[in-house]
């Protein structure tokens, strides 16, 4: 399966005294292109129930080497991993511009989340409904 592209704006108060961008702001990076995925995305193919509740358990973010502000911002890769009744995992590789008009497929980021389905009303986690883990699926590599 082919995995979930999203070209994700990098803001110019991104960057740090470095002309790097922040660590936290890659995280905030990431955090748009996956909701893109688990949104937008999942919307329009009639999974609305992720809009209802996701909470991060986990966190895992690999710098390669560092982000400069472009125009044409970045690249973020996305699959769907590891899911299970109540949770699954999003995957990324963050993509910088080659220079070309394309992206470096040397990633400049790696990193995953774990999420977890939440019910707001109830304030608890649940389980994955069928729709929700068809829709992983097409993102699962």
């Amino acid at each position: 399966m082919a995995p979930y592209v999203n070209d994700v704006a990098v803001r110019w108060s991104d960057q740090d005294a470095y002309g790097h961008v922040n660590h936290a702001n890659v995280v905030t990076l990431l955090e748009d292109a996956r909701t893109g995925m688990l949104f937008d995305a999942a919307t329009k193919a009639g999974v609305e129930d992720f809009a209802g509740g996701l909470l991060v358990a986990a966190l895992e973010v690999v710098y390669k080497r560092p982000i400069v502000w472009s125009p044409a911002g970045v690249r973020v890769e996305m699959t769907a991993q590891d899911v299970r009744a109540a949770s699954f995992r999003v995957a990324y590789r963050l993509l910088l511009p080659d220079g070309h008009g394309g992206w470096d497929e040397a990633p400049a980021v790696t990193a995953s989340t774990q999420l977890v389905p939440y019910d707001l009303t109830t304030e608890r986690p649940r389980r994955l409904t069928p729709v929700e883990r068809e829709f992983l699926a097409s993102y699962t590599s």
